[in-house]
């Protein structure tokens, strides 16, 4: 027998640290539950609009921040300095207007570019904004049922209702769940990753409540931070009645998807900006790829050996001039003199300092294309084809979900598969944490397959719920020796230890399964949900020999015994499935094997 008093039952003390922060009027942010006029919060804007913006430029700054980003580019400061140069009438090559041309039209498409990535982000942004919810109005005469608003439209204190499948606007506790004891599954992939789903509670004194009699309530909690796995509050129902205190698992972050759970009400408590979410978000970054930081440093190198040169030339230069100093009137290809004018009167000739800085600029013209502008323009192109190609390229599409690549940022397609170094927390990131069931050691016999798996092999009782048939997603190559145990000797000791062993992998564990649809209605697929994937491997196991689990709830479960249909009840959970007293052997996905007692 299982059982658990469920979390939302615990009642922790009120820590000091809570109490300050949650507890102190001059700290904490206070949060009336369907009446978002009173809320408030010191130093933070409730009002404000739960909308979210991850653009980088807007009208006013995209020019001048643009301009700042591109000359990052050692070549583009140096492309500049030439432009500039070429503006003095000593040392013009090119007229005047033309000699910044190139150098436009490189930060033009290059900033066209800019923009269009922007743009796609501002239509991200406004899609997310205009979002539907449903939030319910218990001020207003319609208090049993729901208004549909934009997400940019929710604020502080509104009660929203979210459904199955759905995700959540803003951040906020929960008050109530579809589950008798509030219990409530999330997906929170968007936040950290993690594709498991994960438990949250509404407390007890709350989830039994209608709306309507939570108009009033007071909730006081920490102020916007961005920890997501910290949460300091207390509720109080009414004005003189004890405040309930609040955690993590009390509250459902935006971003996060509702599964496993028909509906679930929240009080939105941080909006907009001020979301876990967006906190941890710094904004969209000028990413630069390795090859352009390596393309800068050896920028400079050539610009170093470049004004070598030309330091070396306009040091022979003035060499020159002083040698034959006496011979410069008359001298061929240089004559200072200009006879055909009366009196004679000397051409430009500046002396011998400002002839050597001259012969210094001039140096630089004759070697400009040591570092050719050209090359950033083909890099600019050759980019833009290479985004499009990868985006039509079907041998990158999703085949699931037909999705194809997309590129977001067009500035480091040649990062792409130039990795440089591998971390690693843990196996499981490297094997994406797939356990694959292969043997198991019941009562000292070794069940080590020794006659080859039958793939994918169910044991000879389909699962029937409501008329249609449910099979696990992921198949499990099953032992006939095991299969045969459980079918016709399960009186036997052997038989007695084996239904043990499998019904005790299919009970102890925090999974949760979910019903998938498949192409024929009468076939459903379960997809088993957990934080551990060793536990998935293990409920995929038993479920291959005819132990399915089918239902849990946050009072009970419900597992299919090779046909016959039996209910477990939670009494508590104080240990996890490793602690079952048999010894079970996984082989992980591209490693070399795994042992757990």
């Amino acid at each position: 027998m299982l059982s658990s008093s469920s979390p939302a039952k615990l009642s922790l003390p009120l820590l000091p640290s809570m109490a300050s922060a949650a507890g102190d009027p001059q700290d904490a942010r206070l949060v009336f539950v369907g009446d978002p006029d009173r809320s408030s919060s010191p130093g933070a804007d409730v009002a404000a609009s739960n909308a979210i913006r991850t653009t980088k430029y807007s009208l006013l700054t995209f020019i001048p921040r643009n301009l700042f980003e591109q000359f990052r580019r050692v070549a583009y400061i140096y492309f500049l300095a030439l432009a500039l140069l070429n503006q003095i009438p000593q040392l013009t090559v090119f007229g005047r207007q033309t000699a910044f041309l190139p150098l436009g039209t490189v930060l033009l498409l290059t900033a066209i570019k800019d923009a269009y990535e922007d743009y796609q982000r501002h239509r991200s942004d406004t899609a997310e904004n205009n979002r539907p919810a449903s939030v319910l109005p218990l001020r207003s005469q319609q208090a049993a049922s729901t208004v549909r608003k934009k997400w940019k439209e929710i604020r502080v204190g509104e009660l929203v209702r979210v459904v199955a499948n759905e995700t959540i606007p803003c951040d906020m506790v929960l008050l109530a769940t579809s589950d008798p004891t509030g219990v409530a599954y999330v997906q929170t992939i968007n936040l950290d990753g993690e594709s498991n789903l994960k438990s949250c509670y509404a407390k007890l004194e709350t989830a039994s409540l209608a709306p309507e009699a939570l108009a009033g309530a007071i909730i006081r909690c920490e102020p916007p931070n961005l920890n997501i796995y910290r949460f300091q509050a207390t509720i109080e129902l009414r004005g003189d009645g004890p405040r309930i205190p609040l955690g993590p698992t009390n509250i459902v972050l935006r971003g996060c998807d509702i599964q496993n759970t028909s509906w679930v009400v929240g009080v939105a408590v941080y909006i907009g900006t001020e979301t876990k979410v967006m906190l941890n978000n710094s904004g969209a970054p000028s990413k630069r790829s390795r090859l352009e930081t390596r393309m800068n440093r050896e920028i400079i190198v050539l610009a170093v050996i470049m004004v070598g040169i030309c330091s070396l030339i306009a040091i022979s230069t003035v060499i020159w001039l002083h040698s034959n100093r006496d011979k410069l009137d008359t001298l061929p290809f240089y004559r200072r003199k200009d006879y055909s004018r009366v009196p004679p009167r000397d051409y430009l000739y500046n002396g011998l300092g400002l002839e050597m800085l001259f012969a210094f600029l001039k140096s630089i013209f004759r070697f400009q294309n040591f570092i050719p502008i050209s090359l950033y323009i083909s890099m600019e192109l050759s980019r833009l084809m290479q985004s499009f190609m990868m985006t039509q390229d079907e041998s990158m599409c999703h085949e699931a979900t037909g999705n194809k690549l997309k590129c977001r940022a067009l500035n480091i397609n040649e990062d792409l598969g130039q990795i440089k170094y591998v971390f690693s927390d843990k196996t499981g990131t490297l094997t994406e944490n797939k356990m694959v069931f292969q043997c198991a050691s019941i009562h000292g016999i070794d069940y080590v397959c020794r006659e080859p798996l039958t793939p994918g092999e169910i044991a000879p009782h389909p699962t029937i719920v409501d008329g249609q048939v449910w099979r696990p997603k992921v198949m499990v190559n099953t032992d006939r020796k095991l299969l045969r145990l459980l079918e016709t000797e399960r009186d036997t000791e052997a038989g007695l230890y084996a239904v043990s062993f499998f019904l005790a992998l299919a009970t102890c564990n925090t999974i949760v399964p979910q019903v998938l649809d498949t192409s024929d209605p009468a076939v459903k697929l379960i997809d088993y949900q957990g934080d551990s994937p060793d536990e998935q491997a293990l409920v995929y196991a038993a479920a291959a020999y005819g132990f399915v689990l089918i239902e849990r709830t946050s009072g009970h479960i419900t597992i299919d015994v090779l046909g016959e249909r039996q209910r477990y009840s939670f009494l508590s959970v104080i240990f996890q499935l490793f602690c079952v007293a048999f010894l079970v052997f996984f082989i992980p996905s591209g490693s070399s094997g795994a042992k757990f007692l």
